[in-house]
């Protein structure tokens, strides 16, 4: 089988595992560089934007002291805001007072990665965060990636997908808060949302598993039939709920394996 020549490295950023596999066929003096800066912008992310970490750009707002005047910073807090609009108020970067965009910023951060990467000429390549994914371009000549959607809880992986371009993320293997309540929701196992956008996605995902089954289903079904995202929705008692979507693309993937 023919491959693609790249580069791969696999680091801990933001406490976890975090892999950039770059297939595009460059040679090995901008690949060195390119995964350079990738990790560099990950751990510049982390360290602007952790509320936990002390002198962060968010830990400096949570305690009142002056911030640096970064763009990135407004992007991130007002798209924030967007998201908590289109989503009713379940995906809430505030909770008590405290400003905390961790149900975004990793999507987001993976997301303008991919993009610059593109931009770079690494257009084939795949970003993978604590199950947060983010595909382009091809794994191999003429062949898309193969992304597994694995359970959080059990590292199963429930669906197998194959995508030129996608992002793919996942809730659940991490607290998530009921903004209405302050408490942990445990009501779903997990929750999958795949879309153009992974920073969105990521949202979508916090916000349908803060909402509990009945909410998370519906709100699916609507996202759904706008279009560009679809989700898998992972019960407690393991039983699966998609959108035609996911459905369609694990169909293809059964039929190109």
């Amino acid at each position: 089988m023919t491959i693609f020549p790249g580069s791969a490295r696999v680091d801990t950023v933001m406490g976890m595992p975090v892999s950039v596999d770059i297939r595009t066929a460059l040679p090995a003096r901008e690949l060195t560089p390119l995964l350079d800066d990738a990790f560099s912008w990950l751990r510049w992310v982390a360290d602007t934007f952790s509320p936990a970490k002390e002198d962060s750009q968010i830990w400096r707002l949570n305690h009142g002291l002056t911030i640096r005047q970064i763009p990135e910073l407004v992007e991130v807090l007002h798209r924030c805001e967007e998201l908590g609009e289109a989503t009713g108020g379940w995906f809430e970067h505030r909770i008590n007072g405290v400003i905390d965009p961790s149900g975004y910023i990793k999507g987001w951060a993976l997301e303008r990665l991919s993009r610059a990467l593109c931009n770079a000429g690494a257009g084939d390549h795949r970003i993978n965060a604590g199950g947060d994914i983010r595909v382009r371009g091809s794994a191999a000549p003429g062949k898309p990636w193969r992304v597994g959607i694995r359970d959080p809880h059990t590292d199963v992986v429930r669906k197998a997908l194959f995508a030129h371009d996608l992002g793919i993320a996942t809730s659940g293997g991490a607290a998530v808060v009921d903004p209405r309540t302050g408490e942990r929701q445990q009501t779903l196992g997990s929750v999958t949302v795949i879309g153009p956008d992974l920073g969105v996605a990521d949202a979508y995902a916090t916000a349908m598993y803060a909402m509990g089954p009945t909410l998370a289903r519906r709100f699916a079904t609507d996202l759904a039939e706008a279009g560009a995202y679809d989700t898998m929705i992972v019960l407690r008692d393991g039983q699966e709920v998609s959108t035609p979507g996911i459905s369609g693309i694990a169909a293809g993937a059964r039929l190109a394996g």
